[in-house]
């Protein structure tokens, strides 16, 4: 009987591993093609693999929280003879859509097997080249178009790594392309005291920018990958002074006193990382903050609690909040815009895809909602309720976290009173929302009166990017947000 080999599929936008989170099958299990086998955690989403044939599982490479590059194979299935290997129109299930020849092939560096470049553009799920490779993971992939194909370069079969190109995908093993297999990893070689000017530094272009967000030069990185590559650990060690011997930490390692535990940080938690450290040290950041009584907003929300328009949807401030937000950004929309750095230029967004911060079990996600600023309020609630279910299952999906403009983060629900979040990247403010508290409040009475009341009273607070929002524009649009949170009344004079 043959067996087929499903190898972890190709993510695509600069991916180029996975966690393995749980197993759907064991050995011995009979499996049906497109059944889920395997659910995976790459740095942007929790996704569900289907295997692309049919028979009896005979081994299952990798265990649970391993993290496998890309290509590895990750189970064995043996087939019935002359069974297909190809699935043409497989149901992405939430997850992916198979390749040919049992599952795709890692993106391959035509140098290391003499074969000729192909140039494939991101894109179409399932699309495929004449290759036969194929879009795999819901939002990820190739165009539906053919490959172009370019002459050999002279010595291209010799060289293992190619410098023309600084941001091409290096191997971390020779693939051959004709039977799609890997050959087995050779021990890592650590490699160290690169002279400048001695050749070009091996490593993966996400290892290169973390480097330059790093403000890392890679030539001072002692490489601990397979023929001299830079890791994303190596360049962690780095910037910390620790040692590193390229072993990948899979578990919680305790202390032997028991008083310590390492927890290793990976799949979103490293993402995050990564992007809030960019962020705080590439956008100047400022903070304002403004304590405003919101009784009228709660008034407004029980309100909305027994109207029968919204009687299928979860009704709290975060909606008054999110629909006051749009139309401040209608008022002063210089916030909803970002600094392009290459160009020098501002560039203003006519639209508001919504950001809403969400904690999870595998660390902070923030989905958004696209062109929020057109929907009502009913449309924003059944919104904000999907992405925070969906969140919170750990299956939000890449294309729901990119292209966000602006960001509401809420601590209130922690009962906290504010903070100093941090701009999400490609944007240039976030909203904080405080906790909502019964306080003793100044109001004026009708014969114009001070006097003191029990009121609903919060903080909000906006972080920005002071590079494009001065003081004046951050000040005037917290204002507003603040002004329609106090009488949701001006929404509608604003609006």
């Amino acid at each position: 009987m043959p067996v087929q080999q499903f190898r972890l599929p190709d993510p695509g936008e600069g991916l180029t591993e996975a966690e393995i989170v749980t197993w759907r099958v064991a050995k011995g299990d009979t499996v049906k093609v497109n059944d889920i086998v395997v659910e995976v955690e790459t740095a942007k989403s929790l996704v569900e693999l289907p295997v692309p044939f049919a028979g009896l599982v005979t081994e299952l490479h990798v265990n649970e929280g391993d993290t496998v590059e890309v290509g590895t194979p990750i189970i064995s299935v043996e087939t019935a003879p002359g069974a297909p290997t190809t699935v043409k129109d497989a149901p992405a299930q939430g997850a992916v859509e198979p390749g040919i020849e049992g599952s795709p092939a890692p993106k391959v560096d035509p140098s290391v097997t003499g074969a000729v470049d192909e140039e494939i553009e991101e894109g179409k799920i399932g699309g495929t080249t004449s290759t036969g490779r194929t879009a795999v993971l819901v939002g990820y992939g190739v165009k539906q178009t053919e490959a172009k194909r370019r002459p050999r370069k002279a010595g291209a079969a010799t060289e293992h790594f190619p410098t023309h190109n600084p941001d091409e995908f290096v191997p971390s093993a020779d693939v051959a392309l004709g039977d799609r297999t890997a050959r087995a990893p050779r021990a890592p070689q650590p490699v160290v005291g690169r002279e400048p000017g001695a050749g070009r530094v091996l490593a993966k272009p996400p290892v290169r920018k973390l480097a330059r967000d790093l403000g890392v030069s890679l030539d001072e990185v002692t490489a601990s990958g397979e023929g001299g590559v830079i890791t994303r650990a190596d360049v962690e060690a780095h910037v910390s002074g620790a040692p590193t011997n390229g072993a990948a930490t899979t578990a919680a390692r305790p202390s032997e006193d028991g008083h310590e535990e390492r927890i290793p940080v990976k799949g979103v938690r490293k993402m995050t990382a990564q992007a809030m450290v960019q962020s705080a040290f590439t956008a100047p950041h400022v903070t304002e903050w403004i304590t405003i009584d919101v009784t009228k907003t709660m008034e407004l929300v029980e309100n909305l609690k027994r109207d029968k328009e919204f009687r299928e949807v979860k009704v709290t401030p975060l909606l008054v909040l999110a629909k006051a937000l749009c139309l401040a950004i209608a008022r002063n929309p210089g916030m909803n815009a970002v600094w392009d750095e290459a160009a020098q230029e501002i560039v203003v967004k006519r639209y508001v895809n919504l950001g809403i911060a969400a904690a999870t079990p595998r660390g902070l996600l923030v989905p958004n909602i696209k062109d929020a600023h057109t929907m009502t309020m009913r449309q924003l609630a059944e919104a904000i309720g999907a992405l925070t279910a969906t969140a919170r299952e750990g299956r939000t999906q890449p294309a729901e976290m990119s292209g966000g403009t602006i960001t509401i983060t809420n601590v209130g629900v922690f009962g906290v009173d504010s903070g100093t979040p941090i701009i999400n990247p490609g944007e240039s403010a976030i909203v904080c929302f405080g906790t909502i508290r019964k306080q003793p409040w100044v109001v004026t009475n009708a014969a114009g009166d001070d006097e003191l009341a029990i009121r609903h009273v919060t903080q909000l607070a906006v972080s920005f990017d002071h590079r494009l929002i001065d003081g004046e524009l951050g000040s005037r649009f917290l204002a507003d947000v603040a002004a329609i949170l106090e009488d949701p009344a001006r929404g509608l004079v604003w609006g």
